[in-house]
């Protein structure tokens, strides 16, 4: 058995997250990845937050699974090298600001002249067209201007930021399929392609069900905090010690949520009857529920809500998350040894499959870690020809 991707090489100039995050996850599929850094490394090297031996827990978090190269593609032989390396890659991945690559010689036709057959994908903010093309996008920024703050937060109260970067990762995730489908294309048809990914496309594809309900209406969503705008009961409760959450909106399921409750005389209440009248009816509803919820733990209530079958969960803050029996047994959480750091704890791989062997977990490179490997492996240069470049600062 071996990794889906394997064979599968990936030329990764991106940098931050969007880019990054796509590589990676096409790493942890068993593709190779390397990354090109300038000089000065992935700004990213220099974000909190830091382990006590300075090393930055964004970058870790982001390029796990990659060989690592410094390349100035300012120097005219940094481009000529990049080149040589695009020649010998199935994918290559930007998300510069759209011009830049072009400016620097390595966009997508000048690529495309040296490899046929490489599937080149940009990622950006707004794509490479449009009136928005050289705005400057960041996760709020998309989170804005794609509707998701919108729909986010409490009734009556103002928009509010996901608390997980969406914009950035919509991004990451059409950009991944996309690749995913080009090569499954060229296997077919031989052909490369050109993937130009908008982070705020990704976004407005994410809304869904929100932007059906203002389809069919006319109307814009408002934001509904821990309720469901549709189910009732289907909300976020505070309980003795936490907050919990529970759905029991069919009709099979309101009777057993009034049972665990203790509140039997809401089950044939004429104001509840259906889900329909209890939306309607919902702020008569909800005070009587939230009596009782802050009576218990929610360790109790979930027990409760277990054994009668409902969906329910507890809502937990990350230590939690990374000591759950669930997340443990699923191996999504790792660690992983790292010449700095020592023990570095990683999230797992999601990508889980029968008949493929899942790819050992390396840590992120060290800043120009594989260099000699990558000019003596992939190029065949000379140790002579590597210590001039070293010398000319094209490499380091």
């Amino acid at each position: 058995m071996s990794a889906k991707l394997e064979g599968v090489r990936v030329l990764d100039i991106s940098r931050v997250l969007s880019g990054p995050y796509c590589s990676m996850a096409l790493a942890d599929l068993g593709a190779e990845v390397i990354k090109v850094e300038p000089p000065e490394g992935d700004e990213t090297r220099t974000w909190p937050p830091f382990y006590p031996c300075g090393e930055s827990g964004y970058y870790q978090a982001l390029n796990r699974n990659k060989k690592g190269i410094v390349l100035n593609m300012k120097h005219p032989q940094g481009k000529d090298v990049l080149l040589e390396l695009a020649q010998k890659s199935d994918v290559m991945i930007e998300n510069f600001t759209p011009g830049v690559v072009t400016r620097l010689g390595i966009d997508y036709e000048s690529v495309k002249k040296v490899n046929p057959k490489i599937i080149y994908c940009s990622i950006s903010g707004f794509g490479q067209t449009g009136p928005y093309r050289k705005k400057k996008a960041y996760d709020p920024v998309i989170q804005a201007l794609g509707g998701g703050m919108s729909v986010t937060g409490f009734r009556g109260g103002p928009p509010a930021k996901i608390g997980i970067p969406v914009g950035d990762l919509g991004g990451s995730f059409i950009a991944l399929s996309s690749i995913l489908a080009s090569l499954y294309t060229r296997e077919r048809q031989g052909i490369g392609d050109y993937i130009d990914t908008a982070m705020l496309d990704g976004h407005v594809f994410m809304l869904s069900v929100m932007a059906a309900q203002y389809f069919a209406d006319g109307k814009a969503p408002e934001r509904w905090g821990l309720e469901h705008p549709w189910r009732v009961p289907s909300k976020t409760y505070r309980t003795k010690d936490g907050y919990i959450t529970c759905t029991a909106t069919s009709g099979n399921q309101y009777p057993l949520f009034c049972k665990v409750l203790g509140l039997e005389e809401l089950i044939d209440d004429p104001r509840f009857k259906t889900n329909a009248l209890r939306v309607k009816n919902r702020e008569q509803f909800y005070p009587i529920v939230e009596k009782v919820m802050v009576t218990k733990t929610s360790e109790a209530w979930e027990t409760r809500f277990i054994e009668a079958g409902l969906p329910s969960g507890i809502v937990k803050n990350l230590d939690q998350v990374f000591n759950d029996p669930q997340i443990l047994d699923r191996g999504m959480l790792q660690i992983i040894d790292h010449p700095t750091i020592g023990k570095l704890k990683m999230i797992g791989v999601p990508f889980k499959f029968m008949n493929s062997q899942p790819k050992k977990m390396n840590p992120p490179p060290m800043l120009g870690e594989h260099t000699d490997e990558i000019l003596h492996g992939i190029l065949g240069y000379n140790d002579a020809k590597i210590s001039r470049m070293r010398q000319e600062k094209v490499v380091a």
